[in-house]
């Protein structure tokens, strides 16, 4: 039996998040959740309530949700809930391993220099 369509794409979401200082998942809201300083800096969205996004959702600086969705809107997209908040959903299948890792990093940062305030 081969694998669920979106293992992979949660291997490479974990393998990232998990490989940063004081990083954490458990569920929330049914799907595979990262925190830092018990605070979210990545959601795993497989489909969630038939969306049609395998996508991972982060907090992003000031501007950035708009300019990487007019600039790659196949790649990025605003989520509903946090996306007006500034939270970016990345569809895995359309971006490479580095920018999904610089995405990542750069939310974990967000999240922990917010934690440690």
């Amino acid at each position: 039996m081969s694998p669920k369509p979106f293992a992979r794409q949660l291997g490479r979401v974990r393998r990232i998040c998990l490989s940063l200082p004081g990083a954490t998942e458990k569920l929330s809201h049914g799907e595979p959740t990262f925190f830092v300083h018990k605070r979210v800096f990545a959601g795993f969205s497989n489909n969630h309530h038939g969306d049609g996004h395998v996508a991972v959702v982060l907090p992003a600086s000031p501007g950035l949700q708009e300019a990487l969705v007019e600039e790659a809107p196949h790649a990025y997209y605003k989520p509903p809930y946090v996306g007006a908040a500034g939270w970016i959903g990345v569809e895995l299948d359309q971006v490479s391993d580095e920018a999904l890792e610089s995405h990542i990093r750069q939310a974990w940062l967000i999240v922990n220099k917010a934690g440690k305030r």
